[in-house]
């Protein structure tokens, strides 16, 4: 999870361990899920609430946009 106002540039450093090191420990290197906010405030509001959420209800909350569980970096326009 994170906010970011260039997601493709996160998503490479991700990729090339920079861009965190949760995802760089845990192997988390596809995009499964991504929101559009207005605004940075409301990004770090929803990014909030949903850190607080059980995992079951995050899982659903990926398959029900994506249940194939797909990487989505270079399938639609991210930034």
């Amino acid at each position: 999870m994170g906010v970011t106002s260039s997601l493709s540039r996160r998503v490479s450093e991700h990729r090339e361990g920079r861009g965190s090191e949760f995802a760089y420990e845990h192997g988390a290197l596809r995009l499964v899920y991504a929101e559009h906010h207005a605004n940075p405030e409301d990004a770090i509001a929803h990014e909030k609430r949903i850190k607080h959420w059980r995992r079951a209800w995050k899982i659903a909350l990926i398959e029900r946009s994506n249940p194939d569980w797909n990487d989505l970096y270079g399938t639609t326009h991210l930034d």
